[in-house]
């Protein structure tokens, strides 16, 4: 049997889960399922915690010969035995999976990249989701015999600390990591109203202007200086964009793929009405399903797993910070959504304007607080 295993961390340590699931090695049909949220861990434990329960889940249904796949290249290599298990707190774990390995005749580790575990990924997120919801809903209703935060009188009589920090209403805990979300100017394809994923378009004369009006606004933000990290989608518009802000407030621009807009497929370039005429079906089928994609292209639920990455990623390395992320639409919406907690309908009934301003703060302890949506008062 195949084991394909995964984990991670909202923050690192951070509000964690993980995903297994048990294959048929010849035919690749899903024999068992194992996921759930495991409070605050880091992304290591977490890893482990999905092996572990991976490997039980096939030793349950009586497994002879067992390769277990990961993207944790930590992992493979620490129970392959080619690397030591140093840290303390995942000593317990290491020795708990070899136990359960033990009861098999042969057991195998093997890397994998991510984008052949997204399986194992997709349980290990939707774990982290429901345990982020359960979380929510805990804040939200005061416990029995005691008041509400909401309605406490302290609460009432000092409202400056309340407009700078939402922890005091939601509960939250620990120092936000908070994120900055401008969407790139103006382009040629933006003004005819084209789908504009991959297609390496750079800002018009307009978006160039609107840029240097967001940076000149970003600038004057508390907290904003030459150290606040800016990090762009790969895309020439986010990164003239980018450069646009880094120019007023110093500081370098950074990269990174995953907050790259949609890919289009065979649409992009593509009008509204085009595409309704040429995939009717197709379209009516994608603009009610985020798990349908363009032909040759992503979907929407695609998009919001890669954005949730990318986030965790950046929470990792600049959590507690102010940082400033310039991408376009519709991964600009996934990180609201993942801060106001919602489903998938927010990407249709959301609208954001080009060179738009929003701020959204994520918390160690899970919870999240959106301060700002489509700003656009530095466009005039």
């Amino acid at each position: 049997m195949l084991v394909e295993a995964d984990g991670g961390s909202r923050g690192n340590p951070g509000p964690a889960g993980y995903g297994a699931v048990v294959l048929a090695a010849e035919t690749g049909a899903v024999l068992a399922e194992r996921a759930e949220g495991i409070g605050v861990a880091t992304n290591n434990v977490a890893e482990y915690r999905g092996l572990i329960a991976g490997l039980r889940a096939a030793a349950e249904l009586g497994a002879d010969t067992v390769e277990a796949r990961m993207d944790s290249k930590l992992v493979v290599e620490q129970m392959s035995g080619r690397w030591q298990v140093k840290h303390p707190s995942m000593r317990p774990l290491a020795d708990e999976a070899r136990a359960i390995a033990a009861g098999f005749a042969f057991v195998s580790y093997t890397w994998i990249p991510r984008e052949r575990n997204r399986h194992a990924d997709r349980l290990a997120n939707e774990a982290m989701d429901a345990q982020d919801s359960a979380k929510a809903q805990q804040v939200q209703q005061p416990q029995p015999d005691q008041p509400s935060r909401q309605t406490r009188p302290t609460q009432c009589a000092d409202p400056e600390p309340r407009r700078s920090s939402p922890a005091g209403w939601s509960g939250a805990q620990g120092t936000p990591t908070k994120i900055l979300l401008l969407r790139h100017g103006q382009t040629e394809m933006s003004v005819a109203k084209r789908y504009s994923g991959r297609g390496d378009v750079p800002l018009t004369e307009v978006g160039e202007g609107q840029a240097a009006a967001a940076a000149a606004r970003i600038a004057k933000l508390d907290g904003i200086d030459a150290q606040t990290p800016i990090i762009a989608s790969p895309l020439g518009r986010t990164r003239q964009t980018a450069t646009a802000v880094a120019q007023v407030v110093g500081g370098q621009v950074e990269t990174h793929d995953g907050l790259i807009e949609t890919d289009f497929g065979q649409w992009e370039g593509m009008t509204f009405t085009e595409t309704a005429e040429r995939d009717p079906e197709l379209h009516g089928k994608w603009l009610s399903d985020t798990s349908v994609p363009a032909p040759g292209g992503e979907s929407f639920d695609a998009v919001h797993r890669r954005v949730r990455r990318a986030r965790d990623e950046l929470i990792t390395r600049f959590g507690g910070r102010t940082l400033i992320v310039v991408s376009h639409v519709t991964p600009i919406k996934s990180l609201l959504r993942m801060g106001l907690d919602v489903g998938p309908s927010l990407l249709f009934r959301l609208h954001l304007d080009l060179a738009s301003l929003s701020i959204v703060e994520f918390y160690p302890d899970g919870n999240a607080s959106v301060r700002l949506v489509n700003d656009i008062s530095h466009l005039g």
